[in-house]
């Protein structure tokens, strides 16, 4: 819940990409843009993982791709 207001209250700042953000709070906009940046490849990471491995692919009873 505490996450969620902050993460709201930083909203702002991070869709005007800290233009609007005084001069001494650029160190929290460089943190949580690569806590995003790092989350965007943990999510692409776990997409492939789930659907588009091959462990996946035999898990829903797919063939593998030929090589």
């Amino acid at each position: 819940m505490l996450g969620a207001a902050a993460l709201a209250a930083l909203a702002p700042l991070l869709a005007l990409d800290g233009e609007s953000a005084p001069p001494s709070n650029s160190t929290a906009v460089a943190v949580i843009s690569i806590v995003s940046i790092v989350f965007g490849y943990v999510l692409l990471a776990a997409l492939w993982h789930f659907v588009f491995s091959a462990k996946a692919r035999r898990r829903r009873g797919e063939k593998d791709p030929p090589a």
